[in-house]
């Protein structure tokens, strides 16, 4: 078990088909923290409400977070859209978990970060509710054709994760510019805070960047891309990928200075960690 300072996860979608549970827990067990923040749309009460696939794997999940939370684990639930109905008891500890609907956090280094799940700057969520429903009951029914994937992909013996339902909302969300909207209103909103930086989830595509200034940071999903960031104990921000092992992606930090005479490092290959 490695020790880090602070973890964050967000978009599990516990309760439902696609929530990679056995994946989460791998993780959960792989790192130790100080602090677990949970950023919003944990357990999907929007899908709970047609349906509900709770296996014995997604309760251990929720067993491994109390557990942490008893052991001195200062673990923050951030509710998003699809827990939504948790946002009205914010500022109520259930048992040793705190609920609060915005959080600051400070890195080791000083940096001051805004955890929210970021539905808010989701246009069609916050003004056309019903569509993003039709959307979510489409996005559950490629999750359910995806089973079906998965397991012929292993009797070919095919390796690795493909998520179908992840692959159409690639296309689907590049072709209207969705991702970018969203992440240049994060960074709006952020940017008149006065924090240096976001931590969010809610659209399901990890990522770890500066824009402007701002440090960007979604902590991706536990449905197709199986993400979390973690914060070390220095204070460095990192993405990583969960494949049963951690494929880490680093927040790259400002160019070294170099001698003009000392020769160019070569490039770290496209898994490595590379510090901030």
């Amino acid at each position: 078990m490695q020790n880090v300072r602070a973890i964050f996860i967000s978009d599990v979608h516990l309760g439902t088909r696609g929530c990679q549970a056995d994946r989460l827990l791998d993780f959960l067990r792989h790192y130790e923290s100080e602090y677990l923040y949970l950023v919003g749309d944990i357990v999907d009460f929007w899908a709970m409400k047609r349906s509900i696939h709770w296996s014995p794997t997604q309760n251990t999940v929720i067993q491994k977070v109390l557990r942490r939370a008893r052991k001195g684990c200062q673990v923050i639930f951030v509710p998003g859209n699809h827990d939504e109905a948790l946002r009205e008891y914010s500022g109520i500890a259930f048992g040793d978990i705190q609920l609060i609907n915005e959080v600051e956090h400070t890195t080791a280094d000083g940096r001051r970060f805004l955890l929210l799940h970021g539905d808010e700057f989701d246009q069609v969520t916050r003004y056309h509710k019903w569509v993003a429903v039709l959307g979510d009951i489409a996005y559950n029914t490629l999750v359910w054709i995806n089973t079906y994937l998965s397991r012929l992909r292993r009797r070919l013996g095919r390796p690795g994760y493909w998520s179908l339902a992840g692959y159409a909302k690639r296309k689907v969300k590049s072709a209207v510019s969705f991702i970018f909207d969203f992440e240049d209103s994060v960074i709006h909103a952020v940017r008149e805070r006065g924090v240096d930086g976001v931590i969010c989830g809610h659209i399901h595509a990890a990522a770890i960047k500066d824009i402007d200034g701002i440090t960007y940071v979604n902590c991706g999903d536990w449905v197709d891309s199986c993400t979390g960031i973690i914060e070390h104990m220095d204070g460095r921000l990192e993405l990583v990928e969960w494949i049963g092992h951690a494929i880490p992606r680093a927040l790259p930090g400002p160019e070294p200075e170099t001698d003009a005479n000392e020769e160019q490092a070569a490039p770290l290959p496209a898994a490595a960690s590379v510090e901030s």
